[in-house]
């Protein structure tokens, strides 16, 4: 019972902010998600990352040791997925990215904070990072069919990344003032990110659920075992472990979606994924961090 309830502790304000934008839009109300998304991803998320790499007491080590599992899992994924589209005739422009990339940011984040703290949450950031690069460089090119793998550098998350990661390794830190500033501007990425998922996931038109919930489930076994596999022969000690297998495990990330229709490939077909697999994590996830915590 004192299990159950943990993991409801934190699960919960996940599922009540993801509820609150899902209602919020149900009810009429406007939700300018482009503009909240941008907002988040070049302001508050890069500030959120660089201030909790700077701040943490982790061994940098460590770490780096997750960040090449974290890269080699996403590599193992991309392979897996690749041969199991190919047998299966899918187009792979359409299903290869939301198979690979999950929603490390909007559920992963706050997941890994409730669950084992700042620690856990630094852990998060790491794999988060890694998942946004690839996802900027390779999921991009996959999904428009070409484009430039040096895409990722105009992105403000990952100079985020780079410039914490040196901060740490250095020892440096900024002046309060900044710190301070940034830390605010931080701390309004994952309230927002929870909310904008909530919107997103009222505002999808899914095709073809029964494909989707099926390859949804296959999605989750092949990552909780590629995440355990990876974790175990990078010997990750028992938090980063943790954390990369709940990163790896996450849901479709919506993101995969705006991809999809940006460029257009087969949305509807996404945004069932998205939605059979978010439905699902309501019961994997809590499942995975009973076993975790």
């Amino acid at each position: 019972m004192a299990l159950i309830l943990t993991v409801l502790e934190i699960v919960a304000p996940v599922g009540l902010l993801g509820a609150i934008g899902f209602f919020w839009v149900k009810l009429g109300h406007e939700y300018r998600i482009e503009f909240i998304t941008r907002l988040s991803m070049t302001l508050s998320v890069p500030a959120l990352i660089f201030t909790a790499l700077m701040k943490t007491s982790i061994d940098p080590a460590a770490l780096t040791a997750l960040t090449l599992a974290a890269i080699v899992a996403y590599l193992v994924l991309t392979g897996v997925f690749w041969a199991i589209l190919q047998v299966a005739g899918m187009p792979r422009r359409t299903y290869l990215p939301p198979l690979i990339f999950g929603n490390t940011g909007n559920v992963g984040l706050p997941l890994a904070l409730f669950a084992f703290g700042d620690a856990g949450f630094a852990y998060a950031l790491v794999v988060f990072a890694v998942m946004a690069i690839f996802s900027f460089t390779f999921g991009v090119w996959m999904v428009s069919g070409g484009g430039s793998p040096l895409r990722a550098l105009k992105e403000p998350v990952t100079w985020a990344t780079l410039l914490g990661a040196l901060f740490l390794w250095q020892g440096w830190q900024t002046p309060d003032w900044l710190t301070n500033s940034l830390s605010l501007l931080g701390q309004i990425a994952i309230p927002v990110m929870l909310i904008t998922l909530g919107v997103a996931v009222a505002r999808l038109n899914a095709g073809r659920l029964g494909r989707a919930f099926w390859l949804s489930l296959l999605r989750a076994a092949i990552c909780l075992g590629v995440a355990v596999v990876v974790g175990l022969w990078f010997e990750l000690e028992p938090v980063a472990f943790a954390v990369l297998i709940l990163q790896v495990t996450t849901p479709v990330a919506v993101t995969s979606y705006m991809l999809a229709a940006k460029y257009g490939a087969d949305a509807d077909a996404v945004a069932g994924l998205v939605i059979a697999s978010t439905l699902l994590s309501v019961v994997t996830l809590p499942l995975t961090l009973g076993f975790l915590i």
